[in-house]
């Protein structure tokens, strides 16, 4: 009996041993979670219940539960490394389509041949589907996808709208708009410019020329001091204002027709009325194939003044852009990816999804500090970083392994002394029976 008693202790030691070697193996290994030999005694029962002379079997190893307390984050220079502050695992998939799950703390991703975020097993990450905004549109396990980055050039988007924002100087000289030539700075009040896109990416200076109209101008008949015309170029090149009024002026010395909008402020000087009501340009046709540029210029909208101040432009903003080069790939703390452009453009490609359990010690260790779900660790929870239980994601960092090495050492030598006590619990109990052999 004392035999069988000492050998499960040096079975249960040996146990120890091993679960604390492992520890201290993977004490560098990236999402790792140390783990914990757990014991229970042995005691025989008899149908009737314990004699009080009942002395106990030994020792039996009841569990190697693993502890998945958090890992310090250790930065690194990759953009695509990913920790979890908090609870939380992230999704892998073996196949593209497939339904191969397992969950990691591990964030080594990298792209692999296809453009696909995957691991260094190949398995590739998932994440919630977002709409044009990044706003998710399902947080369901079955519909979450692999992220692959776009192309490495984005596609141009023309300019159809620029917001305008300005102060009119109400002190300026009023001048007659049939006297305007772009080319003599003495015959319009005030001029800006900016740059727009056409549908290929190519860009285009749009031009803006202002004249504090003269009250009593075939643009200005009565007697309105509050009125200004506005002429638009492009690329040098008259634009008419569709339905605006005609002015007969020069470009360049040379006599041309062009229609002008007008734009009418309150005696206080705030913005009053446009001719005609919605500033837009007349169909431009490009000579290098893209499509005609329509443009409308929202003044109405952006707190254009005139008021007795210099002349200035508080906002000139125009929607579209060109083609952009791939730059990077930024992750918020929420988990959205958005892929970035040189053109300023960044595009939505998913939110990171995260996975919880009630019981993340049932789950199932596969190696690669991942695991798969088991019925001990109850179902699967999934949700977006910084909701409900789940934690932040950290972009550029890794989650080190939780492994105390101090604490294993001393577990290590706390286990080798229990391997030598009941080692010698056997010599002992050896010792006594060649005694009692020896007995005549």
């Amino acid at each position: 009996m004392s035999f069988n008693t000492a050998l499960s202790g040096l079975q249960a030691a040996s146990v120890d041993l091993s679960v604390t070697s492992n520890n201290i193996a993977n004490v560098s290994t990236t999402g790792f979670k140390h783990s914990r030999a757990e014991f229970g005694d042995l005691f025989e029962i008899s149908p009737f219940g314990n004699t009080p002379t009942s002395v106990g079997s030994g020792v039996q190893v009841t569990s190697v539960s693993q502890q998945f307390d958090q890992g310090n984050l250790k930065f690194t220079n990759a953009s695509l490394d990913m920790a979890i502050s908090g609870q939380g695992f992230f999704i892998t998939n073996k196949d593209l389509t497939g339904a191969d799950i397992s969950y990691t703390r591990a964030g080594q991703f990298g792209i692999d041949k296809d453009g696909y975020i995957s691991n260094s097993s190949g398995e590739y990450v998932q994440a919630f589907p977002v709409d044009a905004n990044g706003n998710v549109t399902s947080t369901s396990l079955n519909t979450t996808v692999p992220v692959q980055l776009p192309a490495s050039t984005g596609a141009p988007q023309a300019t159809t709208e620029i917001e305008v924002g300005l102060n009119f100087d109400a002190a300026s000289l009023a001048l007659d708009p049939a006297g305007f030539d772009p080319t003599a700075s003495n015959t319009y009040t005030h001029s800006t410019s900016t740059t727009i896109f056409d549908s290929l990416g190519a860009s285009h200076v749009l031009s803006y020329y202002f004249i504090h109209d003269l009250p009593g101008s075939a643009t200005n008949p009565g007697s309105d001091p509050n009125q200004w015309a506005v002429f638009t170029y492009l690329d040098g090149a008259e634009v008419d204002i569709a339905g605006g009024a005609t002015v007969a002026h020069l470009n360049g010395g040379l006599p041309v027709n062009q229609d002008a909008g007008l734009i009418n402020f309150n005696p206080d000087g705030s913005y009053a009325s446009s001719t005609p009501a919605a500033l837009q340009n007349t169909a431009v046709a490009l000579t290098n194939g893209a499509n005609p540029l329509t443009v409308i210029h929202d003044f109405a909208n952006n707190s254009t003044t005139q008021y007795a101040a210099s002349f200035s432009v508080s906002t000139l903003d125009p929607d579209g852009y060109s083609t952009g080069r791939l730059t990077g790939l930024d992750i918020s703390e929420d988990g959205l990816m958005r892929a970035t452009y040189s053109n300023g453009i960044s595009v939505p490609l998913g939110q990171i999804a995260l996975a919880d359990f009630p019981n993340s010690q049932g789950l199932r260790a596969i190696g690669d500090s991942s695991w798969l779900e088991t019925i001990d660790s109850g179902a699967v929870i999934t949700g977006s970083a910084g909701t409900g239980r789940f934690g932040l994601i950290q972009a550029g960092a890794l989650e080190s392994s939780n492994v105390d090495l101090t604490q294993q050492l001393v577990n290590l030598i706390t286990a080798q002394r229990n391997f030598q006590a009941n080692a010698r619990s056997i010599e002992t109990s050896n010792a006594i029976t060649d005694t009692v052999i020896q007995i005549r």
